[in-house]
């Protein structure tokens, strides 16, 4: 554990991508083979669960620490980390402990079948052979909070380096339902590797933003043009008579989507589609907000089903007849792709039309139909590309369209965390409705850090009111707030949900009474569901 932690602690002090790499690198040239897995699981997102509610282990801490209640929250909410916090707070370890990282896995694991007396023993004798460091990284993997500035690219680039491996091999060894318990360093950056091989999908291939006009591009005739459509990014696998549906996140979803297991009987075998399950009801695609009603849901009732239908949007073919195809042209790909669709027969499942263009100014008009398609915007690929691994700049590219917007006035602000924890970074907006500010939106994104000092200091002297860490704030500033899609919502005061809220701008130049209305806010969800 104390290799782990100053790994933590190296990559958490650097920006540059050179440094993590090589600080990654020497971590794993010298971990044991277990720690190694387990260090590789805990890089790229695979966390163990949960093993102790939050709440007891404030309670635990604070009694071994003999500080009351309030004084933790309050400093919590200064140091704006929980598990940091925690660790500060507790009493210096009476011993050191040599433990690995993979033994302290396995102690946590062991804690499955302990009562909560035995788990307060436990965890409290864990606690006095810790140091600081070693106790905050040792209470994030306990809580399921462990995260780290490193993106699961940069792990794979120092695994690829340390092996000798390519990049994108190792990429697509890492992917799927491996578990550290039950695989060596060895097995799992082979080739040969058996676990999860049959279900294991391909890293996918993400697009670069374009934020003017694709003019760059070059010749029009070498490109492909697609809707960007807004649902969950998918893999659909056929192997060994197997059917197997991934999400981008690496959650196996299979029985997520009951629809598509007849496909099981109609793909062929050796195939893997790449595409997007959207919300889909009468041969019209959906407001992705339909599909939320269904994400998350522990069991599917018959109606969540029929209240939220979907289908598959196929972009691209992967896999041939159990051959790896992702090095073929897209043109290739894209023709094969119509093949198995077309033979699949099904009315829950197509590929992305083509959009047809000549010239860069007659698909700029296209776009401007996005939203009334339920599209965020177009997507460009070369005709020419490679199915690559991760964000890759170049072939494929994601031309959004212009977000929505509302005028939107501060009414309330919290304290941030890590680095801006003594900062009021996280906002709340409202609009108006009558005299009276209702909350519509959440957003902690698009001030610069001068912007944030100027907003922290007027909360600092314009609150009259606390709930714990929130603070209501003199309704004086009026900000642009951007979002991606509205929807109606029974859950939030305005009636709206808007996705992906972030700051715009500033209004310097609005005062407060001009900021906009909760019946401009029911408008645009008019106009975005019509």
């Amino acid at each position: 554990m104390k290799n782990f932690a100053r790994l933590f602690t190296e990559l958490d002090q650097t920006n540059k991508t050179n440094d993590k790499v090589a600080i990654l690198k020497n971590y794993l040239a010298q971990a044991s083979d277990a720690d190694k897995v387990w260090a590789i699981a805990l890089l790229t997102g695979k966390r163990p669960k949960r093993q102790i509610n939050t709440t007891l282990l404030r309670t635990w801490a604070t009694e071994v620490s003999e500080i009351p209640p309030w004084l933790f929250e309050e400093s919590y909410h200064v140091v704006g980390d929980l598990a940091e916090a925690m660790a500060l707070m507790l009493p210096p370890p009476k011993k050191s402990s040599d433990k690995s990282l993979s033994e302290w896995m396995a102690f946590l694991q062991s804690l499955d079948g302990a009562d909560e007396f035995e788990r307060k023993e436990l965890i409290i004798a864990a606690w006095e052979e810790l140091n600081q460091m070693e106790r905050m990284v040792f209470i994030k993997l306990m809580t399921g909070g462990f995260r780290i500035g490193v993106s699961q690219n940069l792990a794979t680039k120092a695994i690829a380096e340390l092996t000798g491996i390519e990049t994108s091999v190792i990429a697509h060894r890492l992917m799927g339902k491996w578990k550290p318990t039950e695989i060596t360093f060895d097995e799992l950056i082979s080739d040969k590797q058996e676990v999860g091989q049959l279900s294991r999908p391909y890293p996918f291939f993400l697009a670069y933003a374009i934020e003017d006009t694709p003019d760059f591009l070059g010749e029009p005739a070498d490109w492909q043009a697609e809707w960007k459509w807004d649902g969950i990014r998918s893999q659909i696998i056929k192997r060994q008579g197997e059917l197997f549906i991934w999400s981008r996140g690496e959650d196996l979803v299979t029985d997520k989507f009951p629809e598509f297991h007849h496909l099981k009987d109609q793909m062929p075998d050796g195939a893997v589609i790449d595409g997007e399950i959207l919300p889909f009801y009468e041969g019209k695609i959906m407001n992705f907000g339909t599909l939320q009603t269904r994400i998350g849901r522990k069991n599917l009732t018959a109606k969540s089903l029929k209240e939220a239908p979907v289908m598959v949007c196929a972009y691209d073919l992967l896999e041939w007849q159990g051959k790896d195809i992702r090095t073929e042209p897209l043109s290739v790909r894209r023709q094969l792709l119509e093949q198995v669709v077309d033979s699949l027969a099904s009315d829950i499942i197509t590929y992305s039309d083509a959009v047809p263009f000549t010239s860069w100014e007659e698909l700029t008009k296209i776009r401007m139909q996005s939203r009334e398609n339920f599209a965020e915007g177009l997507m460009l690929k070369r005709l020419a590309s490679s199915y690559q691994v991760g964000r890759k700049r170049g072939d494929w590219w994601k031309w959004k369209i212009e977000p929505l917007t509302i005028d939107g006035v501060l009414i309330y602000a919290q304290k941030g965390h890590g680095r801006r924890a003594d900062l009021f970074t996280d906002y709340t907006f409202g609009v108006w409705d009558g005299e009276t500010l209702v909350p519509f939106a959440k957003a902690y994104s698009g001030l610069t850090d001068k912007e944030i000092g100027q907003v922290d200091a007027f909360v600092k002297k314009n609150t009259y009111e606390k709930f714990g860490p929130v603070r209501t704030v003199k309704p004086e500033l009026v900000f642009e707030i951007a979002f991606e899609g509205i929807q109606a919502s029974s859950r939030h005061k305005s009636g709206v949900a808007v996705r992906f809220p972030r700051i715009l701008r500033w209004r310097h130049d609005k005062k407060v009474n001009e900021a906009d209305t909760l019946d401009q806010l029911r408008d645009l969800l008019k106009i975005y569901t019509a």
